[in-house]
């Protein structure tokens, strides 16, 4: 924990929201609910976010690494702990060593994994992923069912205790894809009988006609990330950012600004400088130039946007229409929160709010809420 004085942005971290949106999730649903915490929590932390959810009550988490799954561990000691990112060769001891649960998703993790279980080393179960849409990681379906009917030897043998798909487009409650895959999958539940089941992530959580089974996996909706998009969020926010002005001045009509000039004065206007740039992950992209509309704070309750390149560790914005009092140096302008949520932000730079959520910098005064 940093001082506020020793970045100057501070980023707040509301830990009582995410156990809020975590046990809506589960309400949903109907069933127990996981949390997805890979990419540092989505930025937050893995640590004080698997602390208050474990404290909560949450007993299994999903990190997409190793060095995550470790983390992890530590924070949650009787948790499991599953890596999603399937089981890298030769790594079967680090898995055990740290009582990580790997996600395998080929007939070769699956062999290895269970050779490696004949040894007599004490691990704890794995699970079996299906790919029923993404063609990325994954047995295809039919492979799948095979294994389950057809070798069934392997599948015992590797000690499975989930099996799981991950949905493609579930934001998208219109999107064909979601019916196909939910009937895919419980083809793939049925073939394994008695085996707990884990569909559902985020926007899965809404999505019509589509059964919760025994785990979900919510992500981006536990970190105030809206899971029906196109529709009131549902979730509380999670996180807050800040920055103080540290100089302002008036500019004439004609004047360029920024690196290269990209943005040009169309009147006399009052700029202010904050302290943070894309080396604190916000993204390039929120540049405002001449040609295109980028990101925006909120001084004073007003919108404003900014003006030129975002730079490497400063921005600058175009106060003119703030009140004066909140346009002064030293004064804390918002860069997420109130209107400026996480997926305003997002779309701002010309993104998605993921990328801004796990793109969050080490260099901010963090505030936990809630710790």
């Amino acid at each position: 924990m940093m001082p506020d004085t020793a970045h100057g942005a501070t980023l707040t971290i509301d830990l009582d929201a995410l156990i809020a949106n975590w046990r809506a999730l589960a309400r949903r649903a109907g069933a127990e609910a996981g949390a997805v915490v890979k990419a540092d929590a989505y930025g937050i932390g893995i640590e004080p976010a698997v602390t208050v959810l474990a404290r909560a009550g949450c007993r299994d988490f999903f990190v997409a690494h190793v060095l995550e799954g470790i983390r992890a561990r530590k924070a949650a000691p009787e948790a499991t702990v599953y890596v999603l990112n399937g089981l890298l060769p030769g790594a079967c001891e680090a898995y055990a060593r740290h009582a990580l649960s790997p996600v395998l998703g080929s007939r070769e993790e699956v062999l290895e994994w269970a050779s490696f279980r004949q040894t007599g080393a004490q691990v704890r179960p794995a699970a079996l992923h299906i790919d029923t849409a993404m063609n990325r990681l994954g047995f295809p379906t039919a492979e799948g069912l095979a294994l389950a009917r057809e070798r069934p030897d392997e599948f015992a043998a590797a000690g499975i205790g989930l099996v799981m798909s991950h949905f493609s487009s579930s934001e998208d409650e219109g999107d064909p894809a979601n019916a196909r895959q939910i009937a895919a999958f419980a083809e793939i539940a049925a073939a394994f009988p008695g085996l707990p089941a884990s569909l559902l992530n985020s926007s899965g959580h809404f999505l019509r006609d589509c059964p919760s089974y025994q785990l979900t996996r919510p992500g981006y909706a536990l970190y105030g990330g809206n899971p029906t998009p196109g529709r009131p969020n549902p979730m509380r926010p999670v996180v807050g950012l800040e920055a103080p002005i540290i100089q302002t001045r008036e500019v004439e009509p004609g004047a360029q600004v920024g690196y290269n000039g990209r943005w040009t004065a169309t009147g006399r206007r009052k700029l202010a400088t904050i302290c943070l740039g894309y080396a604190d992950g916000y993204p390039r992209n929120a540049s405002w130039t001449d040609g295109s509309t980028g990101g925006s704070a909120l001084v004073g309750g007003v919108l404003c946007p900014f003006v030129g390149s975002v730079s490497m560790d400063l921005i600058i914005l175009d106060v003119t229409d703030a009140p004066e009092d909140a346009g002064r140096r030293g004064e804390s302008v918002i860069l997420i929160g109130g209107e400026l949520d996480i997926d305003t932000v997002g779309a701002g730079a010309k993104t998605i709010g993921y990328e801004i959520l796990t793109s969050l910098g080490r260099r901010y005064a963090r505030r936990y809420v809630g710790l």
